[in-house]
């Protein structure tokens, strides 16, 4: 086991180590691999596709703006009471370790019902779909064939967990090329918005007339949020790996400083550029709009476009995994999830269980094939959570004013990101109610049964602890340990 410690958790790879009685996390993510995880896992496929969802329900380019420079304050400001909690809490899981922390173990129970069995799966699905329709766009331009779509999306998720279960420094590799692309791809697009500009080809016009066309039902405006939110989803990945990050209390604070803000700024020039290239219509028209994009300003050049957003969210889904995987590790370790998603291989120490359970729920959300729909309500359910989060930090405040806190975010940004919670949560389902609002909400309090049946009762079967074994002896998977330097 040592030998394949050393040759799999070299420098920079959030690996695992031997512990008394166990495997243990090992703290390998310093500063700035921080920031890389953060930007690697926000910048994925969502400011390719999202800026046509965006448009489409807030109606005009200048609010689409808006919409997107609200979601990146909204971002970091969550990141910012995250930091808080992080600083209070050390532990990983991030929203589900704060809930289980501050309101018990039922909330957090449901937390991890939700995320484990649909919210994980669902981004793994949704991005995953997402690559696949910019990996083929410069080859069938114009053509559309959603069986085949899905077929590779399945394709794409195994693959990825197969990389994952193999060997931690591979997938870390991975991460750093999607990271790579990602900043290119949003440099090139940029870079092109200013040379159309500066030739006067661009669609200025638009700009005239910016706020034209803006819709003011709550419900739409609620669901354009959702759509440029999703861009910026992963703000809070970090969380989820912070007994694996070198100096938490510090070092969780700047990474969140540094990457948020960094990612903003990109995505509005990248918004400008698209139009300044492209016309509403044509926005609003493209399946693939990074992929117009290039055809109308690269040229010859232009599959380069759709090659650095294929590895970008090839590298998003990637992250996704590597996150996902964390989160069900802790709460499996907490006794929410089978014990069995608590151990890692002892040949690769890598959580192969985990991946495996993330990867079934993944293939079983992708076969819809409607990346809109699922994106839409995924938003619905993140914010469920994220709203929960901020009031654990706020009851602290109450509750537990002499708290010693490392790390103290002014009070009216939790009350703002709460407001902003509930807005996210209830325009959509009062102005637009949709019976798929439902299914969400029964989905969610379906949890409380499970709960009390087997957590709180313990009533497993033998034939189900039986499979458990047999699953550990022939995944050859160990129990690990909480990291506590």
């Amino acid at each position: 086991m040592e030998r394949n410690q050393e040759r799999d958790g070299g420098e920079g790879v959030a690996g695992w180590e031997p512990g008394g009685g166990g495997l243990r996390l090992r703290r390998e993510i310093g500063l700035w691999s921080a920031v890389s995880l953060i930007a690697g896992c926000v910048i994925g496929s969502g400011i390719f596709m999202s800026p046509q969802g965006v448009l489409v329900y807030i109606g005009s380019p200048g609010a689409s703006l808006v919409v997107w420079a609200v979601c990146g304050v909204l971002a970091m400001m969550g990141a910012l009471c995250y930091a808080e909690l992080g600083a209070l809490v050390p532990k990983s899981g991030g929203e589900y370790a704060y809930i289980l922390h501050i309101f018990g173990s039922l909330p957090a129970f449901l937390v991890i019902y939700t995320f484990v069995l649909l919210v994980r799966p669902a981004a793994i699905a949704a991005v995953s779909l997402s690559f696949i329709e910019y990996a083929v766009a410069p080859f069938y331009p114009g053509c559309s064939s959603m069986p085949q779509a899905v077929l590779k999306g399945v394709a794409t998720i195994l693959l990825l967990m197969l990389v994952n279960c193999w060997s931690s420094r591979l997938t870390t590799m991975l991460m750093n090329v999607g990271t790579v692309a990602k900043v290119f791809s949003l440099l090139v697009i940029m870079g092109g918005g200013a040379v159309v500009l500066g030739q006067g080809h661009g669609y200025t016009e638009a700009f005239l007339f910016a706020f034209h066309n803006t819709t003011q039902q709550a419900g739409r405006i609620g669901m354009a949020f959702y759509q440029g939110l999703w861009s910026f989803d992963g703000w809070n990945n970090v969380n989820y790996v912070v007994e694996e990050l070198k100096k938490p209390k510090q070092n969780l604070v700047w990474a969140l400083m540094i990457a948020i803000p960094l990612v903003t700024s990109l995505y509005l020039r990248v918004n400008i550029s698209y139009l300044l290239v492209l016309s509403p219509n044509e926005i609003l028209s493209s399946d693939a709009m990074a992929v117009s994009w290039g055809n109308q300003v690269l040229g010859a050049w232009a599959w380069l476009v759709p090659l650095a957003v294929t590895l970008s969210t090839f590298g998003s889904v990637n992250g996704t995994f590597f996150g996902g995987s964390r989160v069900c590790y802790v709460a499996a370790r907490e006794g929410h999830m089978p014990q069995l998603l608590s151990m890692v291989d002892v040949h690769r120490l890598t959580p192969a269980a985990a991946l495996i359970f993330t990867t079934a729920g993944a293939l079983v959300l992708v076969l819809p094939g409607n990346c809109s729909t699922i994106v839409n309500f995924l938003n619905f359910l993140g914010w469920i959570t994220y709203g929960t989060t901020i009031g654990c930090l706020l009851y602290l405040r109450i509750k537990k004013k002499n708290l010693p806190r490392p790390y103290k975010v002014p009070t009216h940004i939790p009350v703002i990101m709460l407001l902003a919670s509930l807005y996210l949560v209830l325009a959509p389902v009062i102005d637009h109610p949709q019976v798929e609002f439902l299914y969400i909400f029964l989905f969610l309090f379906s949890g409380i049964p499970v709960y009390f049946l087997l957590v709180y009762f313990q009533c497993q079967p033998e034939w189900l602890q039986m499979a458990i074994l047999y699953l550990q002896l022939l995944l050859e998977v160990a129990p690990t340990m909480r990291n506590v330097d």
